[in-house]
């Protein structure tokens, strides 16, 4: 500093002493100072006060020489002590110079620059908040500071602006929010302690409504939470818990849809405390504000779905998470479909691509929601902006929705709890909203026929829920469900097509052509078809399937849709089945089914009798199918108490080729014959006038079957049969002999039992095709 320089008004001796390395002397010159300042504030010479503070900043506060800063520090809380209330005309002057100090390498002259600016703030209070913001800036940098004088002065500093902040009204909270949102991010641990304590202050002062800006420093406020420092998660847990009590104080301030991404964002943090924080505050919105979160239900549901398959190591995010799945489904109501209004039949749409979900999921964008399968919600916190979104009319889109759903569906890690929440997402949204689920069955319908393969009974259960809703839903209805193209159905097409009647053959009608085409089936939902040809097509694909779940699968279905609908069109299709072998196996299993589930009561009493059309229509179009296999084909016979045709059939059996298989499943018929199935049947043997077939085809079967445990059972039983003689009533005598039950006029047994001869002639030739490959296990027997 030059000493020859002019620093008036200022003394020589009082520049020699701000100079001075010593802080005693320094302290009697900023005397010296404060008696100047008060002379001229006596003296109301505002010009020679600005020019000694101006002096003070300039040559000495800002100089390049440390003690000469150090001087000018303490000259200038001289000036603000002696200027008292009109201290707040020269704050700016002030407080500009004390704050540069702030940054200064040394931590000494930091330490005397935050005294300066204590005793600046104590004598000025309320006048220094329209350079709050200044103050608040230059105090978060201190808070992080290393030199733990420096920290004690700026806690003290912080505590007395705290003081004022609170005794005045005149806050400017509007101002001071941009600057908040800024460094509500620092990563510095002094500095978020910093920040929380102020937002602990701000929220307790009745006047300021910091509500209002919530969605402007939520995010930050969960990421602090994330901190290291148990201290620091504490108290920005109180911060947090604080808001939400708030926020269900009083609701309707509160703007739910701008946070509402935020919070699927954080429930979707790999942190158990922010993801259980996050949750339930998206708990408490979802029930709050009820449908104004609907637009948010894509993002909500790729945060909350996975949460629902956590073990007992995350009950308490798993309990919160099913809450709010819970709540959010209750949104969606009947109200949110589209108009009942007639409208073309529903094409076929593009359904997403699991890869590119896959891709999502594996690598979200920076600050998006982890693995969210929403296209739009990649694009940061903005996503969900509808217009007025607590005002207008919420709107149900589910495009997104559905993509989510069909994303999680699609992804074989997800835990069986998540894929059973989609399941019955998907169930729900058919219930409340099946004219719009329409538009997405074709993309949906791929995914839940694949979870048919699903590990959990649990989840294929809900999976066939959907899938019986799909196809029993009259929005599901189509004008024409198209012509076929040929006689197999199980052709890789794009679009299977389901059996109409302009290609079913009559039940009465003679000739070649009406035998190889079965009766139309009842006509149903285009969807139904689509599902049994499928569904048949997963078993032939996936033997494992049909042997283990098979039965279980169609057993459900029956509860769940027409019984004889199921087994009408599975008798279609499979009539049209290039795979004899496949055929065969599905009859099998389809009969024991029909004779031994309690679900298909009623259909075995309709087809006992076969009184009415439909009995004989339908078992007209079993028949034909249960032609793939000999002995199922006269089970049915059995059922049905056609006796004489059943014996025609087992007449036939001498030209076939017997098999070890064969003759297992005639002496799995035995043992049925033995179940409270047939009761009726063993009944009959006591009228062997008026049953005298039934009595032959069982000796029939008897001499078809080797000398096994089988064989004694049935001959045992045929040996209880009476003789007629002995049964002789006197009514009986004058009666006329009764004849068995007679045949249907409208069935053509004859005709039935060339279909049978020819399908067993298609077997025996694939079996010895095979044979001649060398790829087929001879497995006949000599008798």
């Amino acid at each position: 500093m030059n000493p020859e320089k002019d620093f008036a008004p200022l003394t020589p001796n009082i520049v020699r002493a701000l100079n001075d390395k010593l802080y005693e002397k320094r302290k009697v010159a900023a005397l010296e100072i404060e008696k100047l300042v008060r002379e001229f504030v006596a003296q109301n010479n505002t010009v020679q006060i600005k020019h000694v503070i101006q002096t003070l900043s300039q040559e000495f506060a800002l100089s390049q020489h440390p003690h000469s800063r150090k001087g000018g520090l303490i000259g200038l809380a001289a000036c603000s002590i002696a200027l008292g209330k009109d201290s707040g005309l020269y704050l700016k002057e002030l407080i500009e110079p004390v704050l540069t100090c702030f940054n200064d390498a040394d931590s000494r002259l930091r330490y005397y620059a935050c005294e300066a600016l204590y005793n600046i703030v104590k004598v000025a209070r309320g006048a220094v908040l329209p350079h709050f913001n200044v103050l608040f800036d230059g105090l978060s940098k201190l808070a992080a500071d290393p030199d733990p004088n420096v920290k004690s002065g700026s806690e003290l500093l912080d505590r007395l602006l705290k003081d004022i902040v609170t005794e005045s009204n005149k806050f400017d909270l509007v101002g001071f929010i941009p600057l908040l949102r800024e460094r509500i991010y620092s990563n510095n641990q002094y500095a978020r302690q910093f920040i929380i304590s102020w937002i602990l202050v701000l929220e307790s002062v009745p006047d300021i409504n910091l509500l209002d800006y919530l969605p402007e420093i939520l995010d930050g406020l969960f990421q602090i939470l994330g901190d290291n420092g148990k201290e620091i998660r504490k108290m920005c847990e109180v911060v947090l818990g604080e808001f939400l009590k708030e926020t269900k104080k009083n609701p309707s301030s509160v703007k739910f849809a701008e946070m509402a991404n935020i919070l699927v964002i954080h429930c979707q943090t790999t942190d158990d405390l922010i993801q259980l924080t996050a949750m339930c505050w998206l708990r408490e919105f979802i029930q709050l504000a009820g449908r104004v979160m609907l637009p948010y239900s894509s993002g909500i549901l790729t945060a909350v779905l996975p949460c629902l398959a956590y073990d007992d190591r995350k009950r308490n995010i798993k309990e919160v998470a099913n809450v709010c799945n819970q709540s959010l489904m209750k949104l969606v109501t009947p109200e949110d479909d589209e108009p009942n209004e007639p409208r073309p039949a529903v094409q076929k749409q593009a359904g997403p691509n699991p890869e590119d979900c896959a891709e999502k999921q594996e690598g979200p964008a920076s600050g998006g929601p982890d693995g969210s399968c929403d296209s739009s919600f990649s694009n940061g916190l903005s996503v969900f902006t509808p217009a007025n979104a607590e005002r207008a009319p919420v709107t149900l889109h589910l495009d997104g929705i559905v993509q989510v759903l069909n994303c999680h569906l699609s992804d074989t890690a997800i835990g069986m709890m998540t894929r059973i929440a989609v399941l019955k997402w998907l169930y729900h949204l058919y219930i409340k909203t099946p004219r719009k689920m329409s538009r997405h069955t074709d993309s949906l319908f791929p995914v839940l026929l694949q979870t048919l393969s699903d590990e959990s009974d649990e989840v294929i259960l809900k999976d066939l829920e959907v899938l019986a809703e799909i196809a029993s839903s009259p929005a599901g209805q189509t004008d024409d469900p198209g012509p076929l193209d040929g006689p197999d159905l199980r052709v890789s097409h794009s679009e299977l097509q389901a059996p109409t009647p302009s290609r079913a053959g009559l039940l009465n009608t003679p000739g070649t052509k009406s035998l190889e085409c079965s009766p139309s089936t009842p006509t149903m939902n285009s969807y139904f078809y689509k599902f049994m040809i499928n569904l048949l097509k997963r078993f032939s694909s996936e033997r494992k399937l049909l042997e283990v779940r098979g039965a279980f699968i169609i057993r459900s279905l029956c509860l769940l849709l027409h019984a004889e609908s199921i087994f009408h069109s599975m008798a279609d299709i499979l009539l049209r089945e290039e795979d004899l072998t496949f055929a065969s196996t599905m009859v099998h299993t389809l009969n024991t089914i029909l004779l031994t589930s309690t679900e298909l009561f009623q259909l075995r009493n309709q087809l006992k009798d076969l009184k009415t059309p439909e009995s004989r229509n339908l078992f007209c179009c079993l028949y034909r199918s249960w032609c793939h296999n000999p002995v199922t084909t006269v089970s049915l016979c059995f059922l049905t108490q056609n006796y004489r045709h059943a014996y025609d059939l087992i007449q036939k059996f001498g030209d076939l080729e017997v098999t070890v298989d064969f003759l297992t499943e005639v002496d799995k018929l035995v043992q049925l014959i033995e179940c409270p199935i047939f009761t009726y049947l063993r009944l009959q043997l006591l009228d062997v006038k008026s049953n005298p077939y039934l009595i032959k085809a069982l000796y029939g079967l008897l001499m078809l079957l080797p000398q096994s445990s089988a064989f004694q059972l049935l001959s045992h039983r045929l040996q209880c049969v009476p003789n007629p003689e002995l049964l002789q009533t006197e009514d009986g005598l004058k009666a006329a002999p009764k004849s068995q039950k007679a045949d249907s006029p409208s069935i053509d047994y004859a005709e039935l039992l060339q279909h049978f001869e020819r399908v067993q002639k298609k077997h025996l030739e694939v079996r010895h095709q095979r044979s001649g490959r060398g790829d087929h296990l001879d497995r006949r027997v000599v008798l």
